[in-house]
């Protein structure tokens, strides 16, 4: 009896679930499309805060310098709303920040939402009984704030990119290094050996490209050291990436160092390298990122580099667009896997 009450526990509460995910699946779908630009950001505030030091480290935070980009731009562009003006039309914008400062306030601190009036929308709450507490909290999060905007945006493309994917793309990455990112519509194959892809996204006076590659493991050394990995990259674009004339090639400028950093992204630990490339012996140039990895079978490093060229036009944008493609990698499916699901 014991053992059948515990089944209709277990039984009930699965029912329950997935109810649940339909009803909040069913209240998404009724909702309407975000608005606003990418990289924009609407900050509910009074217009005394806004002016003072809660405003003043909202837009320190939020509109430092993005690293690696050849000019300077702000990580975001904030659009201050006062409380009486955040009507409907401001309420289905993609990023929203609340300032609700309030001495009635109990709980204090930082609380995150989607897709409170639109979707796919990130809405941050900052919830405190004076200025003096938000400031805190504000600093004391900072990271948090720059990361959830960046994840919200990075999701957007990721969902698009996997939406309206160029389906083509991705077997012809996964015979080079055994797997793919989810290429957007529009993008279209450049080159292709035995051990590189060259995948390009080329409008009038644009290029967002990314480069798939790998190279062999050597034994005794630290392959995922920043000399190995740089010097590795280097290599790999010399050989596969020419300029327009003799002795022109792709490579990563040495106007300033590159960024080494290793992360683990829902499971996928991988070396991010960010920094500026340029052409050797020529003058084009531009802002890239990359991710380094072990292949399955740990033989190989797999490098997916993302770069901008567009030196009429501002690049966050672009380069935040890429960037997100590449964190859409999958390893492709065994037959075994096909079997487990």
């Amino acid at each position: 009896m014991k053992r059948f009450l515990t089944y209709l526990v277990v039984a009930v509460t699965a029912v329950l679930t997935i109810a649940s995910c339909s009803e909040d699946k069913r209240k998404k779908a009724l909702l309407p499309n975000i608005s606003g630009k990418a990289g924009e950001v609407i900050v509910v505030i009074d217009k005394g805060l806004w002016e003072g030091a809660v405003g003043t480290v909202l837009r320190d935070t939020l509109t430092a310098d993005c690293p690696f980009l050849p000019q300077r731009e702000p990580l975001y562009n904030l659009v201050d709303v006062a409380p009486s003006g955040f009507n409907n039309m401001f309420q289905i914008h993609r990023n929203i920040i609340l300032v609700n400062i309030d001495s009635k306030v109990t709980e204090p601190g930082i609380v995150i939402r989607k897709d409170v009036w639109a979707a796919p929308q990130c809405v941050i709450n900052i919830n405190a009984n004076d200025a003096e507490t938000a400031v805190t909290l504000i600093k004391e999060n900072s990271q948090k704030l720059i990361t959830t905007l960046e994840q919200a945006e990075r999701d957007r493309v990721i969902a698009n990119a996997k939406r309206y994917e160029e389906r083509a793309l991705a077997p012809a990455t996964a015979e080079v290094i055994g797997g793919s990112p989810h290429y957007p519509s529009g993008y279209q194959l450049k080159m292709k050996t035995s051990d590189f892809v060259w995948i390009t996204y080329a409008p009038q006076g644009t290029q967002q490209s990314i480069l798939a590659f790998k190279y062999p493991v050597v034994e005794g050394e630290d392959m995922m050291s920043r000399t190995s990995l740089i010097d590795n990259i280097k290599a790999m674009l010399q050989k596969n990436v020419p300029g327009m004339f003799e002795n022109t090639y792709m490579t990563i400028a040495p106007v300033i160092d590159p960024s080494v950093k290793y992360l683990n992204y829902k499971g996928h630990a991988f070396a991010e390298i960010r920094g500026l490339w340029d052409v050797h012996n020529d003058y084009m140039g531009g802002p890239f990122v990359a991710h380094a990895f072990y292949s399955q079978d740990g033989k190989d490093i797999i490098v997916l580099l993302a770069f901008v060229y567009a030196p009429k036009y501002d690049k966050r944008q672009y380069l935040r667009q890429v960037e997100s493609v590449l964190y859409s990698f999958e390893w492709s499916k065994t037959e075994n896997d096909a079997i487990k699901e």
